[in-house]
C-alpha cells in the first residue's frame, strides 16, 4: 500500500512536470508567431509606400494654334484713295454703301458705282465692289492663315465657274498679298455686255474679293477688259496695303488678337463654329444692273 501511494505521488509529479514543459514550450513560440506577424505587417507598409511613390499618369497639355497675324479690318469704305475711285468710277467717288455685317472687325465690304450719262449717245456704267474677310485662329479649326487660304482657293474656284460667264481667263498676281489671283470673264446681261474683272487676294488671315465690271449702254461701245484689269489690279493692291495699314503695317505686336493663344476671339462670321460663307457680295452676281436712263 506505501508502494502504491509512492507510486501515484511519482506520477503524479511527472504529470505536473509534463504539462508545465507544454505551458513553457508555447510560451515561448509565443514571441516566434508575434515576429512572424510583424514582419509580414512592415511588408505589407512597404508595398503601400512603393505603390505611393510610383509616379502619378500626367494630364496632357491643352492644345494650341499659331496666333492670327491680323486681328482687325480697315473701315471698308475707306480701303481706297479718292484719286483711285475719281479713275475707276468716275461720277461715284461719293457714292459708297457699306455692306451690312454684325461683326465689321471680321467681315466688311463696300460698292460704289458710277453712270456717265451721255444722252443720245449712250453711257457708261461701272460698279466696283470690295469685300473683305478675316479669319481667327481656332484650336479645332486651325490657324487662321489656314482658313483664310482655304476660302482664299474657294473663291477663286468659284469666280472661275461663274453660270454664264465666257471668255474665262485666270492668273496669278504678283505683288499682291501673299497670293492673289485675277480672273476675267464676259457676261452677257439685258443692258448690255459687260466686262466683269475679279481679284481675290490673301494677306495673311484676310481675304480680299475686288469685283469691277464696266459696260457701254445705249450704243456707247464696249470699255476694253485689259484697261479695267489695269484698273482693278492697281485697286487691289491698294486694298491690302490698307489691311496691314489697319494692323500696325506688317501684322506685328500691336496687330496681335487678344484671343491668339488658341482661343478664337471670333469668326468670321461672328461665331467661333461657323464656317465663313462667301463674301458680302458674291461674285457670281457681281454685275450690278446699273440705272436706267432718264
Amino acid at each position: 500500500m506505501q508502494r502504491r501511494a509512492q507510486r501515484e505521488k511519482r506520477d503524479q509529479r511527472v504529470e505536473r512536470a509534463g504539462r508545465r514543459g507544454r505551458v513553457l514550450v508555447s510560451a515561448a513560440a509565443l514571441p516566434v508567431i508575434l515576429l512572424a506577424a510583424g514582419c509580414s505587417s512592415d511588408s505589407g507598409s512597404d508595398g503601400e509606400a512603393k505603390a505611393s511613390a510610383s509616379p502619378s499618369v500626367t494630364a496632357s497639355p491643352s492644345p494650341t494654334v499659331q496666333a492670327a497675324a491680323y486681328g482687325t479690318l480697315p473701315k471698308p469704305c475707306d480701303v481706297l484713295s479718292k484719286k483711285t475711285l475719281g479713275e475707276l468710277v468716275p461720277k461715284g467717288s461719293k457714292s459708297g454703301k457699306e455692306g451690312d455685317s454684325d461683326d465689321t472687325s471680321s467681315r466688311a465690304s463696300c460698292s460704289w458705282d458710277s453712270l456717265d450719262n451721255n444722252g443720245v449717245k449712250g453711257s457708261q456704267f461701272r460698279w466696283l465692289n470690295v469685300s473683305l474677310l478675316r479669319f481667327e485662329s481656332d484650336v479645332t479649326r486651325g490657324s487662321g492663315e489656314e482658313l483664310a487660304r482655304e476660302y482664299y482657293e474657294k473663291q477663286v474656284t468659284d469666280v472661275r465657274s461663274v453660270e454664264g460667264a465666257k471668255n474665262t481667263k485666270a492668273e496669278p498676281l504678283a505683288g499682291t498679298g501673299d497670293e492673289a489671283t485675277a480672273v476675267r470673264y464676259d457676261l452677257k446681261k439685258k443692258e448690255g455686255s459687260f466686262k466683269q474683272q475679279t481679284v481675290v487676294a490673301r494677306v495673311e488671315n484676310v481675304v480680299v474679293t475686288l469685283d469691277y465690271n464696266g459696260a457701254g449702254l445705249a450704243g456707247e461701245k464696249t470699255p476694253d477688259a485689259d484697261d479695267l484689269m489695269k484698273d482693278a489690279t492697281k485697286a487691289a493692291k491698294e486694298v491690302v496695303a490698307a489691311v496691314a495699314e489697319a494692323n500696325g503695317k506688317g501684322g506685328g505686336a500691336s496687330a496681335k488678337s487678344p484671343g491668339a493663344s488658341g482661343s478664337p476671339s471670333g469668326s468670321p462670321s461672328g461665331s467661333p463654329s461657323d464656317s465663313p460663307s462667301k463674301s458680302a457680295t458674291s461674285s457670281a452676281t457681281a454685275s450690278k444692273t446699273p440705272a436706267k436712263k432718264s
